[in-house]
């Protein structure tokens, strides 16, 4: 007998897991509260785990068919001075599409797979036993409900999942800028002056990715339509760059989401409803990726459901919590470092991050195989 997976949201996470499922002989239905199927956002790193979990799913060609491949990312400090660096090597790289390519490319291998999508569709709760609530009264009955519904799940709350929501010290605002001749197209350069960060992406020929972070209370920063005189001032290297942005954007603050537990009977969590984190490794969405093949690996072929998805989160969880800490960290050391100690900053973290320890905890995800992916 065929086996039924109904999923609530249809941004990444909740098409990834709906492929891998009906890639596997599951009979899939996806709800989306929008009335289309759209991806707004910027672009996206897609780590080698990222890109392993697409090739699964029938959808890295697509993504990365206009993406730029990149050889390096560089941290520099405010005199311009080299924090890190980290190459990249064709077993080992990142790619860098804008994020409606990746969306787009998931919603074909959707289609492809058989996946069923209902638009104008919200889901408001489900129960253990497998059936997730329409606001419009309908009750749909499956053998596995999964919520990708983000980081204000609905149905993590409604289950009690929820352990701890988190608001960080730091925001982003995240855009594209229009190419130039002469502009930089391989590496990546992430620069920092006090709490202050940019990020200038290489992404597609046509558009860089460039992103901002600040401490909430920067309130200059935090300004949209983005201040260039202040940010300028801040990293005048990229005064080209910043005087290109037009009045796009938006300020999101940073937030974590931790559950109790990722799964509760026949309902389970995945993405942001599971574990929303900071942007700073920029693994998010890979690791959304990663663990929605996993799941459809780990849930198939077995008699159990529950007991299956209780056995997929021992041994996906460690790795996902890993890389939330190691993200908060992150941006902890740029956020909230003391400025009387600013001066040490730079060689404190470059004589960390050259630990080969240190180098194997930031890049744990990004070199981890993902299960499911051959």
């Amino acid at each position: 007998m065929t086996r039924t997976a109904v999923v609530a949201g249809g941004g990444i996470g909740g098409l990834a897991v709906a492929t891998a499922l009906a890639q596997r002989g599951w009979q899939v239905q996806v709800h989306e509260r929008a009335p289309e199927l759209r991806m707004f956002g910027a672009g996206i790193w897609m780590w080698e785990n990222g890109l392993l979990s697409l090739r699964c799913l029938g959808a890295e060609e697509e993504t990365v068919r206009r993406a730029r491949a990149i050889k390096r990312w560089t941290v520099l400090d405010d005199k311009g001075d080299e924090v890190f660096t980290r190459d990249f090597t064709p077993d080992d790289h990142m790619v860098l599409p804008l994020r409606a390519d990746l969306y787009h490319a998931l919603v074909g291998a959707a289609g492809r797979a058989g996946v069923e999508v209902v638009t104008s569709s919200t889901a408001v709760e489900a129960t253990p036993a497998g059936e997730l609530v329409l606001e419009n009264g309908e009750r749909v009955q499956a053998d596995l409900v999964v919520a990708a519904d983000g980081a204000y799940s609905r149905i993590r709350e409604g289950l009690f999942l929820t352990d701890r929501i988190a608001y960080l010290r730091e925001g982003y605002i995240r855009l594209t800028v229009p190419t130039r001749p002469g502009d930089e197209d391989s590496v990546i350069y992430e620069c920092w002056n006090g709490s202050r960060r940019l990020l200038y992406c290489p992404c597609t020929e046509d558009v860089h990715y460039v992103a901002f972070s600040c401490d909430v209370e920067d309130l200059a920063a935090r300004d949209i339509p983005v201040n260039h005189d202040t940010w300028i001032a801040s990293f005048p290297r990229f005064e080209d760059v910043v005087g290109r942005i037009g009045n796009e954007g938006r300020w999101d603050r940073g937030m974590t989401v931790r559950c109790s537990s990722w799964s509760q009977g026949r309902v389970v969590l995945v993405g942001d409803a599971a574990h929303a984190m900071a942007p700073n490794l920029g693994q998010g969405a890979n690791l959304t990726l990663t663990n929605a093949v996993s799941l459809a690996a780990a849930v198939s072929g077995v008699a159990d459901i529950p007991a299956a998805l209780r056995a997929w989160e021992r041994r996906e969880r460690s790795l996902t919590d890993h890389v939330q800490r190691w993200s908060h960290a992150y941006g902890t050391v740029v956020s909230r470092w003391p400025q009387q100690l600013e001066q040490y900053r730079a060689p404190v973290l470059q004589a960390v991050t050259s630990l080969p320890w240190v180098d194997a905890q930031l890049n744990r995800a990004a070199r981890h195989r993902p299960v499911g992916a051959g």
